[in-house]
């Protein structure tokens, strides 16, 4: 690890003896450390000099990538606690509606995900919100591979009605649902678009507290907007 960490400090390279010295190992113990980094690839070397491996740079990309998710759920448990609401975290990558995190507790419960989430974008506030970011003819093959079909009495009818819906709300800051995807249940989505990432930031209430909805929501995105503000969220966890 020091030997690692002593290659990692120096970008343009560095020979065995400087590297030996720097972590105060003996050359032949380092010359040994060295060659068997070199074979498992956590580094390289190239005339003389070693460079970190492709290895070792998927193992950083992998810790940050572990930091990333491990802030994103401390974020959406504190607006958790604070708005008192399940708070919801998706994607949607590579054709599919992604929930890659959900913050709840057994006092305020997410929404069981009865229907999958994938095929039922059309239904819930966090689908609709993903498709109503994409561009028409990523929307359409979406659709064409999850067709619309009744999840609730109240879920949108047919294709005509929900591209009209996701049209509205291409440049709205909030989408809602009411019992769309769950009888007994209502839902808002904040969109968040970085670049051709679609990603979505969504809470749900019981339909007896729908009047909590917006007023959550609106809380949600003064949230939102201070985090965006500091850039500390990752859209790409």
């Amino acid at each position: 690890m020091r030997l690692l960490e002593a290659v990692a400090g120096h970008e343009q390279g560095a020979p065995a003896k400087q590297l030996a010295r720097e972590t105060g190992l003996a050359l032949p113990t380092t010359y040994h450390l060295l060659r068997t980094l070199v074979h498992e690839g956590y580094l390289r070397r190239d005339k003389g000099l070693f460079f970190l491996g492709e290895a070792a740079e998927r193992l950083s990309s992998s810790g940050a990538q572990q930091k990333r998710r491990t802030k994103v759920v401390e974020t959406l448990a504190r607006w958790r606690d604070v708005i008192g609401v399940p708070v919801y975290y998706a994607v949607y990558r590579e054709g599919e509606i992604d929930i890659v995190c959900v913050s709840d507790t057994p006092g305020i419960p997410a929404v069981e995900e009865w229907a999958d989430f994938r095929e039922t974008g059309h239904a819930h506030a966090i689908g609709q919100c993903l498709l109503a970011q994409l561009d028409d003819e990523t929307r359409r093959d979406h659709l064409d591979r999850y067709p619309v079909r009744p999840v609730t009495p109240y879920t949108v009818r047919d294709d005509r009605a929900l591209l009209r819906r996701l049209d509205h709300g291409r440049n709205a800051e909030l989408v809602t649902e009411r019992q769309e995807y769950a009888l007994g249940t209502v839902c808002a989505a904040i969109p968040i678009t970085v670049g051709t990432t679609a990603a979505s930031v969504a809470i749900s209430l019981p339909a007896h507290q729908a009047d909590r909805l917006l007023p959550a929501a609106r809380h949600l995105q003064a949230e939102l907007g201070r985090l965006l503000g500091s850039l500390t969220l990752s859209i790409s966890i």
